[in-house]
């Protein structure tokens, strides 16, 4: 199933993810075109430069008293202009390149970003979000500034060493043949140094993702951590990991490093023997000094790409390895589609039914094995029972973040599977434990489910939620910005927040998960006595860990170990002294 799946399988080939790059630049065809234009044009002039020099050499070296000076300065300025027009060509083709790799990047982020709101709820569960945010951010800067650097670097080089090839052949075939022959070396070497170093850049950035994801957990428990005094453990395993990133990224480098240098030595030996074979041919007189000089500067330019493409492989080489984590995530499976004939929940009364339902996380464990329950429309449920007793896992299955294993979730007689998992989210509002607010005004926030809401209902909201004294307090009122994560108020007030958000939100089912765990006792009745009366023929499921919270519930569901093993109302339930009664007594003797 696909729940089960994780962004950590096989990656991608190099060659599938070179293609998947280059669809990408689909949209830039025609500048990509208008770069090609440029670069066959710029290396033309600069590949002109030696010839020119080559000419003006032979004028020289007529002897003293013969040269002529005036052909000379005219092969000297020519040779000054071409290499001025193809220095300025080229600064244009960089700054193209960088448009189009910033517009590619905005892509890839912007595919990325539209797939995670697409991915099922276990995706996140499973994967770390520092790794996830590693693949947005880090992955796809390495990817566009190979984009804006070493595509035309290569684009560049891949026209000079043709135009040299053609030019040194011109000039002599002898000497071209002597260059030549280091081309096939120069692919073998770098061919063998592509198997071994590519596994080692995948290994890098997935380490770099590891150590992201540590790094975002750290910062998010710097409250709990300075609480327990774990600063020298966090600072020891960061150590640890930290080691393991920089191993890795020593082992991708260390044999990567070696490319450009040994590209040097075989292009500096070539360049040795054109010397030896261009003094026996120049006094056997089968060439010029002038023709040896080009030929010379030809073999240099030549060598020169070679070189670069050598010492930008590491990059190159990065960049195909961040690709491939990233289009493994982009190719990581999205929710189950809806069947075929869904059709939206609406008019929804809350009549919420589990029909003999099943659910694991994983084949190997299931955490619910046979639950059947039936919450009336408009009735108030609460879910009680010990610390893994499947309380959550209901509220994901109502929800439609997972579709039951066997059995059926009903709403109103129909099986939500029957429907579009947005209808059925759609229907529930829900204040959760762990808050959620967002960088924006609290008017922003609390409107979050209902956009088009108007200021007298929202502050209707926070009036009922008991918020609204507080904003009135704060200096711009609802108009007040909260910073990211709510960092300027406190967990009690982000709760209230949330609560009023879900209060707005016109939903005829509301889902409770300890939602006044960080407030305090008598403010928590004062909201449940509000929610009670604007909840008025809503059903509402309370998940509640003090049960004093729920003494007024029309129904309480107790669960152990994935089966209801009780039912009823508090007064029932105590008066059987079974598994709720001894719930009770614990957490109040």
């Amino acid at each position: 199933m696909a729940r089960r799946d994780s962004i950590m399988y096989k990656p991608n080939d190099a060659r599938s993810a070179m293609r998947r790059l280059v669809s990408f630049l689909g949209p830039f065809r025609w500048l990509i075109a208008l770069v090609a234009v440029l670069c066959v044009t710029s290396n033309l002039l600069s590949l002109w430069g030696p010839n020119l020099a080559g000419s003006a050499i032979n004028e020289a070296a007529a002897g003293p008293g013969k040269v002529n000076f005036e052909r000379v300065s005219y092969y000297a300025l020519r040779m000054l202009l071409c290499y001025l027009t193809s220095s300025l060509l080229t600064i244009g083709i960089h700054a193209l390149m960088m448009n189009v790799s910033k517009r590619v990047a905005r892509q890839l982020r912007g595919a990325v970003f539209e797939k995670l709101m697409r991915l099922p709820v276990g995706f996140f569960d499973r994967n770390q979000a520092g790794d996830i945010i590693s693949r947005v951010s880090y992955d796809i800067d390495v990817i566009a500034t190979c984009m804006a650097t070493d595509v035309t670097s290569i684009l560049t080089s891949s026209v000079t060493v043709i135009g040299s090839v053609i030019m040194m052949i011109s000039i002599s075939l002898p000497l071209s043949a002597v260059v030549l022959f280091s081309v096939p070396t120069a692919i073998l070497y770098t061919s063998r140094m592509r198997k071994i170093t590519q596994p080692r850049f995948v290994k890098r950035s997935k380490n770099y993702g590891i150590m992201n994801g540590f790094v975002e957990e750290m910062l998010s428990g710097q409250r709990t951590i300075q609480a327990y005094a774990y600063e020298d453990q966090a600072d020891e395993r960061f150590n640890r990991i930290n080691t393991d990133a920089a191993e890795a990224y020593y082992e991708a480098d260390r044999y990567g490093v070696t490319i450009g240098p040994t590209m040097g030595a075989i292009n500096n030996i070539t360049l040795s023997l054109i010397a030896l074979l261009g003094s026996v041919l120049y006094m056997h007189g089968w060439i010029g000094l002038g023709s040896i000089s080009s030929f010379v500067l030809y073999s240099r330019k030549f060598s020169g790409p070679i070189n670069e493409i050598a010492n930008i492989i590491n990059e190159l080489f990065s960049a195909l390895a961040a690709s491939e984590r990233v289009f493994s995530l982009l190719d990581a499976p999205e929710e189950l589609q809806d069947r075929e004939h869904a059709e939206d929940l609406v008019h929804v009364r809350g009549d919420v039914r589990l029909d003999h339902v099943a659910f694991g996380y994983d084949e190997t464990r299931r955490i619910i094995h046979d639950l059947s329950l039936h919450a009336e429309a408009g009735r108030l449920i609460a879910i009680v029972g010990p610390t893994g007793a499947g309380k959550t896992t209901i509220i994901n299955l109502l929800m439609r973040f997972y579709d039951v294993d066997e059995g059926a979730v009903l709403v109103d007689e129909r099986d939500i599977r029957d429907c579009t998992r947005k209808s059925v989210r759609g229907a529930y509002a829900m204040v959760l434990q762990d808050t959620w607010v967002f960088r924006g005004t609290i008017f922003d926030n609390i409107a979050y489910g209902r956009p088009d809401a108007t200021m007298d209902e929202v502050v209707a909201a926070a009036k009922a939620a008991h918020i609204h004294p507080f904003i009135m307090r704060l200096p711009e009122g609802y108009q007040t910005v909260i910073s990211e994560d709510g960092g300027n108020i406190s967990k009690g007030q982000k709760q209230l927040l949330t609560i009023a958000r879900a209060m707005l939100y016109d939903a005829r089912m509301l889902i409770l998960d300890e939602a006044t765990s960080n407030v305090d006792t008598s403010t928590e009745r004062a909201i449940q006595a509000a929610m009670r009366e604007l909840m008025r023929d809503k059903t509402c499921f309370v998940i509640a860990h003090r049960l004093s919270t729920i003494q007024h519930a029309d129904l309480i569901l107790v669960l152990n170990q994935g089966d209801v093993v009780e039912q009823g109302t508090h007064e029932t339930l105590m008066r059987n002294k079974g598994f709720y009664w001894k719930m009770y007594r614990s957490q109040f003797e």
